[in-house]
């Protein structure tokens, strides 16, 4: 009889929580969640106006007040990102251009922590290649806070300086390239691009058009070493560019694949008929434009020429080595 009483204690079940609770009390709230929003100051007039609009979408979307993190000229988001998922934080939002957002994405790569893109930049391009709005701050944070995850592959690059023999390991998201490209980028200068937003590429890109060829040698994956006479040379993990346009037709973020594409134009009419396979997304029959897909590529220039990761100038680099990531970082989509 013993026996049978202690065999119906020990199968008895265990009375809810709420059991425990004195009479009346409210059920504890589940923590709110906390997005950090790591921010490139220079990029606004009115800093005080877009926290409130920020804090604001937070709030009213159900999340708990916001961290709020400027970025630095000694640290332009990477270990501010790395803090505030230390803090706590369950989504990182670059709010910037594409250099922030490369900048944030270096601390997230390869963790399940998403990163959301909030548009502050001239050209937004990682935005743009995903379809997410770029024209309406409010649009964007909906997106981060309530949309869904989507891994994106990410470009690695091992940078060759002619300073004193450096070598620097960076990621991109979008573009990295040698020569015309990057040209435009270190003239178009940030005062310009707050002006005139976009066109600033264009004015920049008009001025450098009479530049020389160079010399490259490149490797792709386990093919023959090939030397070119170039004007340009872009490795993109995407192929959409400023004003719609499209450079690499092939290119998708989540492919597992990098696109690269050689620019060889010849005077004034060549750039026309580059343009023309540009506008038309026309991938082959141009002997002055040449596209490849890869999984790796080394560039070795003749000299040291003007390179850029990401729309950001980085300097002259003397050779690169580019590899892909597959499917490396989260990133919050519509």
């Amino acid at each position: 009889m013993a026996q049978a009483v202690g065999l119906r204690r020990f199968g008895r079940r265990r009375p809810p929580r709420a059991h425990f609770r004195p009479e009346g009390a409210a059920a504890p709230e589940a923590p709110k969640r906390v997005a950090a929003i790591i921010v490139n100051p220079t990029k606004f007039h009115n800093m005080d106006s877009v926290r409130t609009q920020v804090t604001d979408g937070c709030l009213a979307a159900g999340w708990a007040e916001p961290l709020w993190v400027e970025t630095t000229a000694q640290d332009p988001g990477t270990g501010q990102a790395r803090r505030a998922v230390l803090d706590g934080a369950t989504l990182i939002c670059s709010l910037g251009g594409d250099g922030t957002v490369r900048a944030v994405a270096a601390a997230l790569v390869g963790t399940e922590t998403p990163l959301g893109l909030l548009p502050g930049g001239t050209a937004n391009l990682l935005a743009r290649n995903l379809n997410l709005p770029m024209d309406s701050l409010n649009d964007a944070l909906k997106v981060a806070l309530t949309g869904q995850n989507k891994r994106i592959d990410v470009g690695r690059l091992t940078v060759d300086y002619p300073e004193n023999d450096r070598t620097e390991k960076h990621i991109f998201l979008i573009m990295a390239g040698i020569g015309f490209d990057a040209a435009i980028m270190a003239d178009a200068p940030e005062r310009l691009k707050k002006t005139v937003g976009p066109l600033a590429y264009t004015f920049s890109g008009a001025k450098n058009l009479r530049g020389p060829q160079f010399k490259v040698r490149v490797k792709i994956d386990d093919e023959a070493e090939f030397s070119r006479r170039t004007r340009s040379v872009v490795i993109g993990n995407c192929g959409k560019i400023t004003r719609g346009l499209v450079l690499m037709p092939q290119a998708q973020v989540d492919d597992g694949w990098l696109d690269a594409v050689l620019l060889s134009p010849v005077g004034m009419v060549g750039w026309v008929a580059l343009a023309g396979r540009v506008i038309s997304r026309r991938r082959k029959g141009h002997k002055r434009i040449e596209h490849h897909r890869l999984k790796s590529a080394t560039i070795r220039c003749e000299n040291p020429e003007a390179f850029q990761i990401d729309g950001d100038a980085v300097g002259r680099a003397r050779a690169l080595s580019a590899t892909v990531d597959p499917l490396a970082l989260v990133v919050r989509v519509g």
